[in-house]
């Protein structure tokens, strides 16, 4: 049995093997900023980066939105992970064998659950793979791809596979096959490859259709979808969701095109998994499809974690234009530039590029126009201009403003659209305005703006900043009297919280962010933490030795500042008792000022000596 510590050793292992700025980068662009790297925060809108990451410290902190904290804490909130499978997902990526520990029945439960479901979709993926190389059922298939125009080599980097008709496989081809593998058939219905039968039994959900396997942003199989090969109805069918897949969060494509899109600096979206897959038949792989949803606000939050620019690709019907007014509020809420390209009439994406070729697509999408305007641009071309038809139009808008949550967007966009039609941007604030509070949190206004910090006295701002620029030196502090000389409010917070952060050695910087109560300590802490150094030592032992001058020159402040922090009390106390006549507590009192001032007088002489 692994000793009690050992999963903690092998958390602090896993924690000092990842790279933050490495993992981080995965899902943020970050750029150097001299020993730090900064980048737009992905867990708010921005357009000025606010999010740095500190490698030395091995922390991050937004000083937007407040985010803070470890390797560990950025996978669990960036992939909606908890904290056994964040440590898990980072113990396999850096190679490092975790020992067993003990969990509560509720992580337990969940952690099964979702690795039972990887499971699953991984061994059906490979099945379906097999079934679409191979054998007669799946000729149809072959030959499907064939007209399509797709290749061998895209077969295989995006894993497609055939689930087979009933009359060539069965209705419960792949639940037969799963359970041959000793995998229970209540979890294969879980994963969503199963369905029950009201009068008892499974059959497949998928049937006679050419299967897509979609991937997490770890690369593993959550889901599938579905293109039917003849005319029934869906023509794409998804998984449902489940504990490892949320369409809401996922795109198809995103995991395979990701730095693609990142080098691009522009994401295309496109409707279909077949339009995406066309594309990148001809080289144009930085684009994603939404999975049987409109696209939602966690999807652009997702792309602008590796785009400046997304393009959307739609028809240029009715369907189109609802698509392109739902996601105005979206791209305009996370800061993204937002941009739609209509496909010309009787063409999809790859009847374009094969008619065009790429130069085709690429001309398109430089020609999109800014999301906003082609919304309004479409319903005037719709309703004209007339009276009614801007009665019409106002409505129309009226439903697009109140969609958004943000009172300062609202209100931008009502400015920009009575502009164009000549009206009161009122009007469109009439039915957007009741009943809407305003948002918690950091909106794009406050962004990056810190809140000033309450004023101290220089000797306690210094003390305080050395306590969290060098935790490691808190206890000598404290043995010195620390806790008796400083009064503000964040530097008690901050020594709070390294006193609950050192019961297993000193308190690290991200355990420090962690520990504090509050947004405005955090930012305070984090602003100091990235600050770049202003003496450039020539080696650890000069650095080492000037922190260790520092610290003796706060102690001597400190004994200093409670000898006569003291000698004021007893000075006090003196009076009083001279006041009231109690000459025993006077002759006391008196003996002890003396001791004090010898101490005081002693302290002084035995630092002039050291000078």
């Amino acid at each position: 049995m692994a000793a009690p510590d050992s999963r903690e050793d092998a958390k602090n292992r896993v924690r000092e093997a990842a790279d933050i700025v490495e993992v981080i980068g995965e899902c943020v662009q970050l750029k150097r900023a001299g020993s730090r790297f900064t980048g737009l925060c992905p867990f708010h809108a921005e357009k000025t980066p606010s999010f740095s990451v500190n490698p030395q410290g091995q922390f991050f902190h937004c000083f937007g939105c407040g985010e803070s904290g470890d390797v560990f804490s950025f996978v669990m909130k960036y992939h909606h992970m908890g904290f056994p499978e964040a440590l898990e997902t980072l113990a396999r990526r850096y190679n490092i064998d975790l020992p067993r520990r003990r969990l509560s029945d509720r992580d337990k439960v969940r952690i099964r659950e979702r690795e039972t479901l990887y499971h699953v979709n991984e061994t059906a993926a490979a099945i379906y793979q097999r079934c679409l190389g191979s054998g007669d059922a799946a000729r149809a298939a072959r030959e499907y791809l064939r007209q399509r125009q797709v290749p061998d080599e895209i077969v295989e980097r995006y894993r497609l596979g055939y689930a087979p008709a009933p009359e060539n496989g069965g209705w419960d081809f792949i639940t037969r096959r799963l359970q041959a593998k000793k995998i229970p058939v209540t979890d294969v219905e879980r994963a969503g490859l199963a369905v029950r039968r009201e009068r008892g039994g499974h059959y497949d959900r998928f049937r006679d259709r050419i299967l897509f396997p979609i991937l997490d942003m770890t690369g593993r199989v959550v889901a599938f979808g579905g293109r039917i090969l003849g005319d029934g109805k869906p023509k794409y069918m998804n998984s449902p969701e489940s504990a490892v897949f949320d369409k809401s969060r996922i795109l198809f494509g995103l995991f395979q095109h990701r730095q693609a899109i990142r080098r691009s600096r522009r994401a295309l979206v496109v409707e279909g998994n077949f339009d995406l897959l066309l594309l990148a038949v001809h080289g144009i792989d930085n684009v994603v499809a939404p999975l049987g949803t409109s696209l939602t606000r966690s999807h652009v939050r997702l792309l602008r974690g590796y785009c400046d620019e997304v393009v959307l690709l739609f028809d240029g019907d009715a369907a189109g234009l609802k698509a392109a007014m739902r996601s105005v509020p979206l791209f305009l809420a996370e800061q993204v530039e937002g941009r739609v390209a209509i496909l010309p009439q009787g063409h999809d994406p790859d009847s374009l590029v094969r008619e065009q070729g790429p130069e085709g697509i690429a001309a398109l999408v430089e020609g999109a126009s800014p999301l906003a305007e082609f919304v309004f641009d479409s319903l005037v071309q719709t309703h004209g201009l007339s009276l009614s038809g801007k009665n019409r139009i106002i409505g129309e808008l009226q439903e697009l403003v109140r969609q958004s949550d943000d009172p300062a967007q609202r209100s931008l966009m009502a400015s920009h659209f009575g502009e164009k039609l000549g009206v009161a941007p009122e009007r469109f604030l009439a039915r957007s305005a009741a009943g809407r509070p305003a948002p918690a949190g950091h909106g794009p206004a406050d962004a990056g703006q810190a809140p000033a910090m309450e004023p101290v006295p220089r000797r306690e701002r210094q003390v305080l900043d050395f306590l969290i620029l060098y935790p490691e030196y808190f206890r000598d502090l404290q043995e010195a009297g620390v806790e008796e000389v400083v009064s503000g409010a964040m530097t008690c917070q901050v020594i709070d919280a390294l006193k609950r952060g050192a019961t297993a050695g000193p308190c690290t910087p991200e355990q420090l962010l962690s520990l504090l109560p509050g947004e405005e300590e955090r930012r305070y802490v984090a602003g100091l933490l990235m600050r770049e150094p202003e003496v450039d030592y020539e080696d650890d032992e000069a650095r080492n030795m000037q922190i260790q001058s520092m610290c003796k020159e706060l102690i001597t402040w400190i004994r200093l500042f409670r000898h006569r922090k003291n000698g004021g009390d007893l000075l006090r106390r003196i009076n009083e008792a001279q006041k009231k006549g109690d000459t025993a507590l006077l002759m006391e009192l008196l003996r002890r000022r003396q001791e004090e001032e010898r101490k005081r007088t002693g302290f002084s002489d035995n630092l002039l000596n050291k000078m």
